[in-house]
């Protein structure tokens, strides 16, 4: 199978809510607050179509394990920052995920106006040569 191909498939994990700590303002750093995510995971998911087995594919338990300890973990000034380590720590989980992307939104967001969520979006790849053997 060619790599485009594999691209293209993906493990999605959408609004993942946790509690946790961040932010750069002093009211942000006193009180947890609800952050979601959404996380979009490539991998190849071929073997585990033909195959109907967890073990052929990454499971989204352990992405969604990972991820949530990572916001619940150590606490950072800027989402930036926070989805990078969320990027980097579910690339880690397994060796064949091929890229990940990862939203990250306050959902109550120190400032004046009315908005739904603020975010940051991070998309993190393994470098070439540096994915599982097909």
């Amino acid at each position: 199978m060619n790599a485009p191909h594999r691209r293209a498939d993906r493990v999605e994990v959408r609004a993942l809510r946790v509690v946790a700590t961040h932010g750069a303002l002093p009211e942000e750093r006193g009180r947890a607050q609800p952050f979601e995510l959404d996380l979009d995971v490539w991998v190849d998911t071929e073997a585990a179509a033909a195959s109907d087995r967890l073990d052929d594919t990454v499971d989204y338990g352990l992405v969604v394990e990972r991820a949530a300890a990572v916001v619940r973990g150590t606490s950072f000034l800027l989402l930036e920052a926070l989805a990078d380590a969320v990027a980097k720590a579910v690339t880690e989980l397994d060796p064949r995920v091929d890229r990940v992307a990862v939203v990250v939104r306050k959902l109550r967001p120190p400032i004046r106006e009315d908005v739904g969520s603020i975010g940051v979006r991070a998309v993190r790849g393994r470098p070439e040569g540096d994915a599982a053997a097909s």
